[in-house]
């Protein structure tokens, strides 16, 4: 009786995730790119670029609150976490 050979046992990729904001109202000529670790901003007036940039920071701060990370958090509860974190 022949044995099939065994395959190494491999660890399954760990998870990664990052937002992305890109706004699309510059009209001045700057070039405006903001990054983190999970997370790039590019473009923008100025004030939308920082309202992006506030609602990344804002975004990140309340995953901290919950005990959750971009990786596992449901893609719903995100959306509203990023909804109440954004500046009106």
């Amino acid at each position: 009786m022949s044995k099939k050979p065994t395959r190494p046992h491999r660890k399954a990729p760990a998870k990664s995730a990052g937002l992305v904001g890109v706004g699309l109202d510059n009209h001045d000529g700057h070039k405006r790119v903001t990054q983190g670790e999970q997370f790039v901003l590019v473009g923008g007036s100025e004030e939308t670029h920082g309202r992006m940039t506030e609602t990344v920071v804002k975004t990140f701060e309340e995953l901290k609150r919950r005990d959750k990370r971009l990786e596992s958090v449901d893609p719903r509860e995100l959306a509203d976490i990023v909804h109440k974190s954004t500046p009106r």
